[in-house]
């Protein structure tokens, strides 16, 4: 299985850098992992909807031009449907079974996900009705995929 998460911005924090560097290692022992960032958009203090939705739209048009015709989008999004652990591993596990080869996963930025990205998509994934940075999404992410595969392969993970 080939897993890709498509994202908005670079990750400037040491700290974040290092978690992703580790769960992508980690990873390596079950999938083929790949992180594909765009560039983001400025967007202006006190910014009009009009203005933010042109942001989500310009960031998206990126996203979608690195995103595969054949894969299995998985997009984050606030109002997605929420999956305990073991149902993300057993989403994760089905998309093999039934011949799925690559996910894809898309995170936003800072101000989400534009409609065209979302439309794409063939999965809304939401992991709370909390806002997290997009930096700090992609280590959760990036667990929790590490964490579905430690499970669909009856492996001890901390509970």
């Amino acid at each position: 299985m080939k897993i890709t998460i498509c994202c908005v911005g670079k990750v400037k924090e040491s700290f974040f850098r290092a978690g992703i560097e580790e769960y992508k290692k980690r990873l390596s022992k079950y999938c083929k992992m790949e992180i594909i960032e765009v560039a983001d958009e400025k967007t202006p203090d006190r910014a009009s909807e009009a203005e933010e939705k042109a942001i989500k739209e310009k960031e998206g048009e990126r996203l979608l031009r690195n995103i595969s015709g054949k894969a299995y989008v998985i997009a984050l999004a606030i109002d997605g449907k929420k999956l305990s652990s073991e149902q993300l591993a057993e989403k994760i596990n089905m998309l093999g079974i039934q011949g799925k080869s690559h996910i894809q996963f898309v995170i936003g930025g800072s101000l989400g996900l534009g409609s065209q990205v979302l439309n794409r998509a063939d999965f809304l994934l939401s992991f709370s009705d909390m806002t997290f940075p997009h930096q700090l999404m992609r280590v959760i992410l990036l667990e929790q995929v590490y964490r579905s595969y430690r499970m669909i392969h009856g492996e001890p993970y901390h509970k």
